[in-house]
């Protein structure tokens, strides 16, 4: 297509200043002539484009000329730089060409102030590499099997029809529809392990997307509850409550109202905020967890 051509072109003059009719026609198997046309081409889209004849001649641009001054604006690049490198988590050879390519036409330097890695502190690559094979089914509508352990601990295997990657409140899930439990459902990246893609392709189901929230909802049961966090508890309150959750109380300390899961990760959440947390409400949720730490008490009984 022309337009490729065109900016293959305009890039191949910013990283070598000159070139000739020849070379480039050669390089795209069209006629000089052609070539001489998208030079005509450039230079009405203003691209200070020219060519010279002669002994040292060829094609080349104006000095210190920079593509985004006639394109786009500092802030635009930014952006487009900004999305380019957080997508490189994926390890696909071809972004990296291009977040390369834009780096040089953009005339950027300064382009490693983000990294973006999906392992936990401490760990290997291994995590960034399922994400890597998530994509790709994804995009290949190839279903995929893996190892899966939910909140509560419970290992299963399950054959999904994966749909989309989601980002939401500092985790990775994986949307997708469960051939196992035959409805869609959400699962978080970092409790999945052993990912195989198969041999199978699937088509989407149905046209009605499910957002993330719709589906964490249709997976479990929530309820609503009252906490009373202490004040050496307050580097987590906002980081995991709405603001409209949460109301500071004189002494420092804060109450919290809002909705939870009710399953066995309820209270080992409860129990990471160590004696710096009390649930005031409901009843049944303050006598589980009483329940909870006298099986505790009596496993550490002398």
């Amino acid at each position: 297509m022309q337009i490729n051509r065109l900016f293959e072109i305009v890039y191949i003059l910013l990283n070598k200043k000159k070139t000739t009719a020849k070379e480039l026609a050669e390089r795209f198997e069209v006629s000089v002539r052609t070539i001489y046309r998208d030079i005509d081409v450039l230079s009405s889209a203003g691209i200070p484009v020219y060519a010279s004849q002669g002994k040292g001649g060829g094609i080349s641009l104006l000095d210190d000329y920079v593509l985004n001054k006639s394109v786009l604006s500092e802030e635009e690049q930014n952006e487009i730089l900004f999305a380019l490198q957080s997508v490189t988590v994926t390890q696909n050879p071809e972004t990296h060409r291009v977040f390369s390519k834009l780096r040089r036409l953009f005339n950027k330097s300064k382009t490693n102030w983000i990294e973006v890695d999906l392992s936990p502190w401490g760990s290997d690559k291994n995590k960034t590499s399922d994400f890597t094979i998530l994509k790709n089914a994804i995009l290949s509508h190839q279903i995929i099997e893996f190892t899966y352990f939910n909140s509560s601990g419970e290992k299963s295997a399950r054959k999904v029809e994966p749909l989309k990657l989601i980002f939401k409140v500092k985790a990775w899930y994986l949307q997708g529809f469960c051939l196992i439990k035959n409805e869609y459902r959400i699962f978080k990246v970092s409790r999945i392990s052993n990912v195989e893609v198969s041999q199978e392709f699937f088509t989407e189901r149905t046209p009605e997307e499910l957002s993330a929230d719709q589906m964490e909802q249709n997976s479990q049961k929530w309820i609503d509850v009252q906490l009373q966090i202490a004040p050496e508890g307050a580097y987590r309150v906002f980081d995991e409550f709405d603001e409209k959750e949460i109301i500071r109380n004189q002494d420092g300390s804060f109450t919290v109202v809002t909705s939870l899961p009710e399953s066995k990760w309820l209270f080992h959440y409860i129990l990471s905020f160590g004696t710096d947390i009390e649930v005031l409400a409901p009843q049944n949720i303050r006598e589980m967890i009483q329940g909870k730490l006298n099986e505790i008490i009596c496993k550490y009984k002398i």
